[in-house]
């Protein structure tokens, strides 16, 4: 086995393992926290695939952003300190039902000895810079109505939150 090879099914464990704590874990805090090592070996899996911009994406927005809101929610709610907060039954049937269907159709469909086009090895290429360019040259126009809307969300935003000063 190459070290590639051994990489790639270290962040994969790092990435499944923990998913399978966010979902069968019976506690909103160990939930949250698994949640953190899963969208951290997302960010690495998308950084061995030479995403780099969508590693980085990846840490800033879910693991920055989005899963310290996530865990603020659930650590500064009062429903949390009580130790009877569950997270719900866990429905085993309705789960083990889609599971065993999802199997039977990959099953079918990479059993039909279907001939996969595998494209040419190519060197691995930041795209940082492409994007960049992309952004800068030929869709600047869409960049920038992007982010006029963004600044007027941002702005109807506080406006809605903030308190009348009367």
């Amino acid at each position: 086995m190459k070290p590639s090879d051994l990489f790639f099914v270290l962040l994969a464990l790092m990435t499944v393992a923990p998913a399978f704590v966010v979902a069968f874990s019976r506690s909103l805090v160990h939930s949250a926290f698994a949640l953190l090592f899963t969208l951290v070996g997302m960010a690495g899996l998308y950084g061995f695939l030479a995403a780099d911009f969508l590693a980085i994406l990846q840490i800033l927005l879910y693991v920055g952003g989005i899963l310290v809101l996530i865990l603020f929610g659930v650590l500064f709610t009062q429903k949390v300190y009580t130790p009877a907060v569950t997270t719900g039954r866990f429905a085993f049937a309705p789960v083990l039902l889609v599971g065993a269907v999802l199997f039977a159709v990959l099953f079918v469909v990479l059993g039909l000895g279907i001939s996969w086009p595998i494209a040419e090895a190519r060197p691995a290429e930041p795209t940082i810079r492409t994007l960049g360019n992309l952004l800068l040259s030929r869709h600047l126009l869409p960049f920038e109505a992007a982010s006029v809307v963004l600044l007027t969300v941002l702005i109807g935003a506080v406006a809605i939150a903030r308190k009348e000063l009367r």
